[in-house]
C-alpha cells in the first residue's frame, strides 16, 4: 500500500551560495524517458513546435496528425545527425487538443513514436514532455475545481499519460481572472491577491491531482508549471511600453511563489521553459530546469535573452509553427539553433569554463534591464533565501517583491542600473504599496472584496463565500 502524500515545506536551499546555480547541474537530476539524466552535467535541447495557422476540425484532422508526423521525424532526424547527447520534446496542446482530449493524446502517440524509433536505431536518449493547455478560464468567473473544463483538463492528463507522455507539465491559470485586472491597473495589493494568495491556492490543489495521475503511470514523472500568464504577459506590456518594467520585474519576483507549490505538491521538473523562475525552483528545490531566451526569438522577444541560459538544465526555443525555411521545416531549424548552443555549453563545462561562461551570459544582459537584474545568479540566490525565510505563500510573495526592490534600488545607486523618471517614481509606488499591505492573507482578501470578489470563484479556492 503506497504511503499517503506529505506536502513538502521548504526552510532551506538547496545550494549554498549563487556559485553552485550553473547551467547543466542541479542538486537533484531527474531521470525520464528514454534513458535521459537531466542536470547531471550537460545542457539538452528542449523543443517546441504548433501548428502553422489553420482550422482544426474533424476535416482536417488528417492533416493535423501529418504535421506532427512530420514535426517527429524531422526534429530527431537532425538531432541524430547533429549528434546530439540527449533531446527533449514539448508538446503543448492546443485548446481544442485538450477540449478533445482522444485529439491530444493520438498526437502524443505519433511524437512517441518517433522518438522512441531513434533511440532503438541511434540510441538517441529522449522524453516527451506534454503540456495541456489550462482551459478552465471559461465562464465568468472560472470555475476551477468543477465542470465540464476541468473533467476535459482532468481526462486530457489521463490519456496523455497513458499515450507516451514522459514529463507532464502545465501554465496553469488560478488567480490570473484577478491578477490581469489589477496588473492593466498598475495595483500592487490586487497582483498580490491574485498571485500570492489566489495562484497557490489552485497550484496546491492542481499540483496534487497531477502527481497523482502521474502517480497512476509508471514512468511519467511531474515536472512544473509556469507563471506565463502572469509574469510573461507583464514581461510582454512592459516591452510595448504599456507597463513599466520595474513592475514587470517585481512580477517575476513574486511569481516565484505560486512555482514553488508545485514542488512542495511532489513536482520533480524538469520545470517549464516558459517558466523564468525556474532558477529560484533550483536554489530551493534543487530540481533541474528549462529555460528560454535569445533562441526563443521565433515566438517573443525579450529584455533577457542570454542571462536566461546562465543556470539552465534544458534550452528551449518556446514554440515556431511547423513553416518552411529556406534550410528545412521550422521545428528542425530550431533544433539545430538549440543544438548548437547547447554544444557550447557543455563544451565549457567540459573544459572548467562553465563560470566564465555563465557569468559572460549574466553580465551581457544583466543591467541592461530590471527584468534581468533579478535573473541573475547573485539575484536567484537572494530572492530564494527571501522565500524560505517564510511559509505563509502570501508573505513569501511580499518577501520577493521587497527584495526585488531592493535588488533594484541597489542597481541605480552603484550606478549600474539605468532608469527613467517615470520608471523611478513607480520603484517608488511599488515599495510604498508593498510596506503597507496588511499582515494576512485574510486581511487582504477583506480588504479588496469591494473590488476584486466579483471576479473570482470563492470554492474554486477553498476561501469561505460571503453571506
Amino acid at each position: 500500500m503506497t504511503a499517503a502524500f506529505a506536502p513538502l515545506s521548504y526552510s532551506h536551499l538547496a545550494v549554498r551560495s549563487a556559485d553552485e546555480l550553473i547551467f547543466g547541474v542541479a542538486p537533484k537530476p531527474v531521470r525520464c524517458g528514454l534513458g535521459l539524466e537531466i542536470g547531471a552535467g550537460k545542457v539538452y535541447p528542449e523543443v517546441n513546435f504548433t501548428l502553422p495557422t489553420m482550422d482544426m476540425t474533424d476535416e482536417t484532422w488528417p492533416d493535423v496528425c501529418a504535421h506532427y508526423e512530420e514535426i517527429g521525424r524531422n526534429v530527431v532526424a537532425r538531432a541524430v545527425h547533429l549528434k546530439a547527447p540527449g533531446l527533449v520534446l514539448e508538446f503543448e496542446l492546443l485548446p481544442p487538443m485538450t477540449e478533445r482530449p482522444e485529439w491530444g493524446a493520438e498526437l502524443t502517440g505519433i511524437l512517441k513514436k518517433h522518438m522512441k524509433a531513434a533511440n532503438e536505431k541511434w540510441g538517441l536518449p529522449c522524453a516527451l514532455r506534454v503540456t495541456p493547455t489550462d482551459i478552465r478560464e471559461k465562464g465568468k468567473p472560472p470555475l476551477m475545481r468543477r465542470g465540464e473544463p476541468w473533467d476535459q483538463l482532468r481526462r486530457s492528463f489521463e490519456l496523455n499519460a497513458a499515450a507516451g507522455a514522459d514529463i507532464l507539465s502545465i501554465e496553469s491559470i488560478g488567480g490570473k481572472e484577478v491578477h490581469d485586472k489589477a496588473l492593466m491597473n498598475g495595483d500592487l495589493p490586487g497582483i498580490v491577491l491574485g498571485l500570492g494568495v489566489l495562484a497557490p491556492r489552485d497550484m496546491a490543489w492542481l499540483w496534487a491531482q497531477i502527481r497523482a495521475i502521474c502517480d497512476g503511470h509508471p514512468g511519467v514523472v511531474p515536472g512544473g508549471d509556469s507563471a506565463c500568464g502572469f509574469a510573461n504577459t507583464a514581461m510582454q506590456l512592459a516591452g510595448q511600453k504599456m507597463l513599466p518594467e520595474v513592475l514587470a520585474a517585481v512580477v517575476r519576483a513574486m511569481s516565484t511563489v505560486r512555482a514553488l507549490v508545485a514542488f512542495e505538491q511532489g513536482a520533480i521538473g524538469p520545470s517549464k521553459d516558459c517558466a523564468y523562475e525556474g532558477p529560484v525552483m533550483k536554489a530551493i528545490a534543487g530540481v533541474p530546469i528549462a529555460m528560454e531566451g535569445k533562441s526563443a526569438a521565433c515566438a517573443h522577444f525579450s529584455p533577457i535573452g542570454n542571462i536566461a541560459s546562465a543556470m539552465c538544465d534544458l534550452w528551449s526555443n518556446e514554440s515556431v509553427q511547423n513553416v518552411r525555411l529556406l534550410s528545412g521545416n521550422a521545428p528542425e531549424v530550431f533544433t539545430e539553433l538549440l543544438e548548437y548552443d547547447c554544444r557550447l555549453m557543455n563544451a565549457a563545462s567540459a573544459t572548467g569554463q562553465a563560470m566564465a561562461l555563465r557569468d559572460l551570459f549574466t553580465l551581457s544582459d544583466e543591467w541592461l534591464s530590471p527584468q534581468a537584474v533579478v535573473l541573475s545568479p547573485a539575484a536567484t540566490f537572494e530572492i530564494a533565501s527571501a522565500l524560505v525565510s517564510e511559509q505563509d505563500p502570501y508573505l513569501r510573495t511580499v518577501a520577493a517583491g521587497q527584495t526585488a526592490v531592493n535588488l533594484l534600488r541597489r542597481g541605480v545607486q552603484v550606478g549600474k542600473l539605468k532608469l527613467g523618471r517615470k520608471e523611478e517614481q513607480w520603484l517608488g509606488r511599488i515599495e510604498k504599496a508593498l510596506e503597507e499591505l496588511p499582515g494576512s492573507s485574510e486581511e487582504l482578501i477583506d480588504q479588496l472584496e469591494p473590488q476584486y470578489g466579483v471576479f473570482y470563484d470563492k470554492k474554486s479556492y477553498a476561501l469561505a463565500c460571503r453571506e
